[in-house]
């Protein structure tokens, strides 16, 4: 029979009351890439807090990719957030404890969707821009989707923080956001995107950037610090490193 809270149950060889099991991760997913770089980095990283082969519980609810992108290409964030709501609800109702999304782009909806949603959340630009505060930095490139670079998901909580942004130019969201849904999504992984990635971060630094935030849970796939003229800000790793916190610690990001 499985623990539940309130009980004690033997685990291998040894008791775990229920007032220490971690707290239950509830993942709002978008696309499958994005989704399962957090998810693997969840479930790896777990032992660091919990021991070998230990992580917390962790559910993960994914709709038809298609159908947020349909909403995005309209600029329908009701219908995003409606898609998000439906996932935050069937996790709610398995136990989950809190809600993560990995996926930046979503965000764009979280201050409607946050208030009618029965569990809290992390924000992805929150957890970012404490990373990048607590780093030192001062002025960040950021990288996205062309719907993210379009909204206030980053500025509103880079300026928060004193933080300054610097965002890619008209031609290079274009570019970006192509090699994203094209590619990325998919798990097309080329050189030239590589290459492109690069320049744009490379002229980044050119404008006085400190650091690359990755504001697409999908670009850590192919860019990180190991060729990236800039340190870069992994959302989705950070992401899935301050829900583990959060699943431990207790300890909530504001959304």
């Amino acid at each position: 029979m499985p623990a539940t809270r309130g009980e004690c149950q033997p685990s291998h060889c040894q008791f775990i009351c229920a007032e220490q099991m971690p707290l239950h991760i509830g993942i709002v997913a978008c696309s499958a890439e994005g989704a399962a770089l957090c998810y693997r980095t969840i479930c790896t990283e777990g032992t660091r807090l919990l021991g070998p082969h230990a992580h917390p519980e962790v559910s993960m609810h994914t709709p038809s990719l298609a159908d947020y992108v349909r909403c995005l290409d309209r600029e329908d964030w009701q219908g995003v957030g409606a898609l998000m709501l439906t996932s935050a609800h069937k996790l709610a109702m398995i136990g989950a404890d809190f809600l993560i999304c990995p996926d930046n782009t979503l965000h764009g909806a979280l201050a409607d969707v946050a208030p009618r949603s029965k569990l809290p959340w992390l924000h992805i630009a929150e957890v970012v821009a404490t990373e990048a505060a607590e780093r030192g930095y001062r002025r960040l490139g950021l990288l996205g989707t062309r719907w993210l670079l379009g909204s206030e998901v980053y500025p509103q909580k880079l300026a928060a923080r004193g933080l300054e942004w610097v965002a890619p130019s008209p031609d290079e969201r274009q570019e970006i956001n192509r090699i994203i849904m094209d590619e990325l999504v998919y798990g097309v992984f080329k050189a030239q995107a590589v290459a492109f990635f690069q320049r744009v971060i490379g002229r980044m630094e050119d404008h006085g950037c400190q650091a690359v935030v990755l504001g697409c849970t999908e670009i850590p796939l192919i860019m990180d610090d190991g060729n990236s003229v800039l340190p870069t800000l992994d959302s989705t790793r950070l992401l899935a490193r301050a829900a583990l916190r959060r699943t431990v610690h207790g300890a909530a990001a504001p959304a």
